[in-house]
C-alpha cells in the first residue's frame, strides 16, 4: 500500500510581503476591470450588462408581461454574476428608477423606491421588464457585432459588451469605487451627446471647445441648476475631472398683504428629499436659520417642498443664499471619467476621448453587422443559385431523383452544383416547383445582389461609414428629441454667484449678558454686566463651583478651548439663562467627556491671543481665524503626546512682551514679535525647563512693567517696572521672579 502524501510537503515558503502584493494586486485588477468601473463603449458595468442579457433572454420586452424580480436576480446569479442577491437586485433597483437615471433601462412594477430614501420592496414583490431604451442599447446582438465569452462555469455565453447606438455611458453616467481609483460620471442629455457626435464624424478634428456649443452640461434626472461658470464646465470636460455646483429649483409665491414663501421645485441630484428636510429643521430648531420659521414637504408626484419666512420683510434671496451655504439645497455633482477603454484599460478621458470611443465602436458594430450580414445573403444566394438551376434543369432534376439510389453525387457532378446547393434541392417541396416560384427567385436574387454590392462598398468605405452612421444618430436624435417628453432638457445652465455669506448677529437684538462657566463644564448667560459679588453669589450643583465668568454681549462669538488643543465656538444668544444651573457645554458641541475645559473667551475683531501648552511651546494666533463652524470645532494647537493646553490668553494692543513663568518658578521676559503667529501647529519653544512644565504666560506692554496683588487684607498692587534682569531671548531659561510674586506662578490680569 502506497504511503499517503504529507501535505506539508506541498507547502511552498516565499517572502509574506511578496506573496500579499500578487493576491492583491490579482484582486485589485479584479475590482478595476470587472466589477467598478464601466465601459467607455456601452457605460455599462459587468452586473447591469449581465442583468439586461438576462432578462432579454428571458424576452422581457417592452411589449411582453411583467416578470418578478425574484426570477431575473435568480437566472443572474446563478448563470452570469456569482455574486450576492442583494447587491444584484441593488443593482436593478436602480435602473428602473428615473431619479437616479436620466433614460431608465428597466420598467420596475411595484415598489422601487423614491427619492425620500426609501428602500424598494423585496425582490419577491416586485416585477419588471426592459425599457425600449435598453432594447436599443442591446440591438444587434444576434447580428455578430460584438464577441461572447463563456459564463463563470462555461455552460452558457454572455455579451462582452453591447453593441446598441443608444450612448448609455454619458447618457446615464455611472459612479463607483474600484482600488485606487473611482469613476463618477453624471447624466447628459441624449440630444445634446448626438449632435456632438455628429459634430464629431462631420469633423473629427473638432475640441473640446466646439463640442460645448452642443453639450451644455449634465441633464440631471432631478433637474435643478448648475451655475458654475461656461469656463470652468469646459475646463471639466477638457480634462475629464472637476465638479459641477447644482442647486435646487425655487420660486417665490406670493399671497395678500405682502405675505410671500418659497417653493422648492427640484432638489439636486443625489439628494434624498428626506434628509434635506431634516437638514432645515434642524436649522431651524437650533436658531441657526433665524430668518427662516418652518418647512412644510406637500410633494406628492411632483415635489413641493414650502419654505415659510420668519417675517415678510425677509428678503427670498437671502434666505435661499442661507440655505444654499447651510443645506444639501446646493451640491457639488462631481466629474470623473474614468473608464475601461477597448483594451480594458482604465484611464480619465475628456468629453472628446469619450465620444470618439463610443463613435469607433460604433463603427466597428456597423462593419462586423455588415459583414455578418453579407456573409448571410451569400449563403442565401448560394440556394438560390442551386433553385434556378434545377429549375432551368427541372426534368432532368426529376430524372435522376428518381432513378439514382445516391442523386446528390450525380446533381452536384452534372450541374456544378456545391454540397449546400445539392442538398437543398433534394429537400424542395413539389409545391415550390410551380413557375410563379421561379420568378420570385430571381427577384429575391436581384435584390440581393443590390443589397450585397451596397454592404461591400460599405465595408470598403470608411467616407460611407461615417455617412451611415451619422444617419442612424439623426434617427436616435429625432426618438429623443428636446420636444420629446424624454428627450427634454431637465436641468437649467445658468451661471451665478457663490452664496453669500450672511453676518447674523446684525439680526440679533444686541444685550449685555455675564457668562459663566463652572467647574464642572456647565454654562449658562445672565442678562446684565454683573459684577463680582453678584457672581460670586450664583449657586452651583454640589460640589461645583465657579471656574470662570466674564462680560459679553449677545452678538459676540464665543472661543471655548479643550485641553487637547480643540476650539470650538458659541453664540453667546444661544447659552441658557441663569435661571436654574444652565446646561452642560458638552451638549452644546462634540468634547469627548473627559477633556478639560481650558479656557473660554468672546470673540473680538481684530484680537490675538496667546496659546501655549504645559510642555512650553506656544504661538500667537488672530481669534477670528480659528471659530468653528460646525459642533465638531476644529484643532488649532497639535499639543504633543503627554501634554495638555494650558494658556489661552488674550493679546493687549499694545503689548510687545511675553512674560514666561515656569512650574520651577523661573521667570523669563522676551519680545512678542519672537512668537511665531500661526492658525494651527504646535508652534515655539517660549521657555527651557529641566524639570516641571509652563506655569503661566501672559503678553504685556514693558515699560509699563508687571503688577501683582500684594498679600493679606490691604488691597494694594505691586508694579515692577525694571525687568531688564528677567529680559531674555525666547526659550532661555529664566530667573526667580522678583520678591512678593504670587506663589501661584500666576500673572494676574493687567490693566
Amino acid at each position: 500500500m502506497a504511503a499517503t502524501a504529507d501535505p506539508f510537503d506541498q507547502i511552498v515558503d516565499a517572502p509574506f510581503d511578496s506573496a500579499l502584493s500578487e493576491r492583491y494586486l490579482v484582486y485589485a485588477l479584479s475590482t478595476i476591470t470587472a466589477r467598478s468601473l464601466p465601459d467607455v463603449r456601452d457605460g455599462l458595468k459587468p452586473v447591469h450588462r449581465r442583468l439586461l442579457w438576462a432578462m432579454r433572454l428571458l424576452r422581457l420586452d417592452p411589449a411582453s408581461g411583467y416578470k418578478k424580480c425574484a426570477r431575473v436576480v435568480g437566472d443572474v446569479i446563478g448563470k452570469y454574476h456569482p455574486h450576492g442577491d442583494q447587491s444584484v437586485y441593488d443593482a436593478m433597483v436602480r435602473l428602473a428608477q428615473d431619479f437616479a437615471l436620466r433614460y431608465p433601462l428597466v420598467d420596475g412594477q411595484g415598489n422601487f423606491g423614491n427619492i425620500d430614501g426609501d428602500n424598494a420592496a423585496a425582490y419577491r414583490y416586485t416585477e419588471a421588464r426592459l425599457t425600449q431604451t435598453a432594447i436599443e442599447l442591446m440591438a444587434g446582438l444576434d447580428e455578430g457585432t460584438v464577441d461572447y465569452r463563456p459564463t463563470y462555469n462555461g455552460e452558457d455565453e454572455e455579451p462582452e459588451v453591447m453593441p446598441g447606438l443608444f450612448p448609455n455611458l454619458l447618457a446615464n453616467g455611472a459612479s463607483g469605487i474600484a482600488v485606487g481609483m473611482a469613476t463618477s460620471i453624471p447624466p447628459h442629455n441624449v440630444a445634446e451627446l448626438v449632435a456632438a457626435a455628429g459634430l464629431l464624424i462631420d469633423q473629427p478634428e473638432a475640441d473640446n471647445a466646439m463640442l460645448m456649443a452642443h453639450v451644455k452640461g449634465p441633464d440631471l434626472p432631478t433637474g435643478g441648476v448648475i451655475i458654475d461658470s461656461p469656463s470652468a464646465i469646459a475646463e471639466a470636460y477638457a480634462t475629464g475631472r472637476g465638479a459641477f455646483r447644482v442647486r435646487a429649483r425655487w420660486e417665490e409665491e406670493k399671497e395678500k398683504g405682502g405675505v410671500w414663501r418659497i417653493v422648492v421645485s427640484e432638489i439636486p441630484y443625489g439628494v434624498q428629499k428626506a434628509k434635506l428636510i431634516e437638514q432645515v429643521a434642524a436649522l431651524i430648531d437650533e436658531k441657526k436659520l433665524p430668518i427662516l420659521a418652518d418647512i412644510r414637504d406637500e410633494s406628492d408626484e411632483v415635489i413641493r417642498l414650502v419654505l415659510e419666512p420668519r417675517a415678510r420683510t425677509v428678503d427670498p434671496q437671502m434666505l435661499m443664499d442661507s440655505l444654499f451655504r447651510l443645506t444639501d439645497l446646493e451640491v457639488r455633482v462631481p466629474l470623473n471619467l474614468n473608464v475601461l477603454d477597448a483594451a480594458r484599460t482604465p484611464r480619465v478621458m475628456s468629453l472628446k476621448e469619450a465620444l470618439v470611443a463610443w463613435l469607433e465602436h460604433q463603427i466597428e458594430v456597423l462593419v462586423r453587422r455588415s459583414n455578418h450580414r453579407i456573409a448571410k445573403i451569400e449563403d442565401r444566394v448560394e440556394l438560390l443559385d442551386g433553385y434556378l438551376i434545377a429549375y432551368l434543369n427541372l426534368d432532368r432534376v426529376i430524372q435522376i431523383i428518381r432513378e439514382e439510389d445516391e442523386p446528390k453525387p450525380v446533381l452536384m457532378a452534372e450541374f456544378g452544383l456545391t454540397d449546400r446547393q445539392g442538398e437543398a434541392i433534394l429537400n424542395m417541396r413539389l409545391r415550390s416547383l410551380r413557375r410563379l416560384e421561379e420568378m420570385e427567385i430571381r427577384k429575391e436574387r436581384d435584390s440581393l445582389d443590390k443589397e450585397l454590392k451596397r454592404l461591400q462598398a460599405l465595408v470598403a468605405s470608411p467616407a460611407k461609414q461615417r455617412s451611415h452612421l451619422r444617419a442612424e444618430l439623426d434617427k436616435l436624435g429625432q426618438r429623443y428629441a428636446a420636444t420629446t417628453p424624454l428627450g427634454r432638457r431637465r436641468t437649467t445652465i445658468a451661471e451665478a454667484t457663490v452664496a453669500r455669506e450672511i453676518d447674523w448677529s446684525a439680526m440679533i437684538e444686541r444685550e449685555p449678558v455675564t457668562v459663566i462657566l463652572s467647574q464642572r463644564g456647565w454654562i449658562r448667560a445672565m442678562k446684565g454686566h454683573a459684577d463680582e459679588a453678584t457672581v460670586a453669589g450664583v449657586k452651583f450643583k454640589e460640589g461645583d463651583g465657579l471656574q470662570l465668568s466674564f462680560h459679553a454681549q449677545t452678538t459676540d462669538k464665543l472661543l471655548l478651548a479643550a485641553e487637547n488643543g480643540r476650539f470650538y465656538t458659541l453664540g453667546a444668544d444661544k447659552l441658557p439663562g441663569a435661571r436654574g444651573f444652565g446646561e452642560p457645554v458638552r451638549l452644546m458641541i462634540d468634547l469627548e467627556g473627559e477633556v478639560p475645559i481650558t479656557g473660554l473667551i468672546p470673540v473680538i475683531p481684530g484680537q490675538r491671543l496667546l496659546l501655549a501648552a504645559d510642555d512650553g511651546k506656544g504661538f500667537v494666533v488672530k481669534a477670528e481665524e480659528i471659530t468653528a463652524e460646525t459642533r465638531k470645532g476644529r484643532q488649532v494647537v497639535n499639543v504633543r503626546s503627554g501634554a495638555k493646553l494650558k494658556i489661552v490668553r488674550p493679546v493687549p494692543a499694545d503689548a510687545d512682551y511675553v512674560a514666561a513663568i515656569g512650574d520651577n518658578r523661573k521667570l523669563v521676559v522676551f519680545p512678542l514679535a519672537e512668537m511665531p503667529e500661526m492658525t494651527r501647529g504646535q508652534g515655539a519653544q517660549i521657555q527651557r525647563y529641566r524639570d516641571g512644565g509652563l506655569s503661566d504666560a501672559i503678553a504685556f506692554r514693558f515699560d509699563a512693567g508687571l503688577s501683582w496683588p500684594m498679600g493679606g487684607d490691604s488691597g494694594r498692587t505691586r508694579t515692577e517696572t525694571d525687568l531688564s534682569a528677567w529680559r531674555t531671548a525666547r526659550g532661555a531659561g529664566g530667573r526667580m521672579p522678583p520678591t512678593g510674586f504670587p506663589r501661584d506662578n500666576r500673572f494676574p490680569p493687567q490693566h
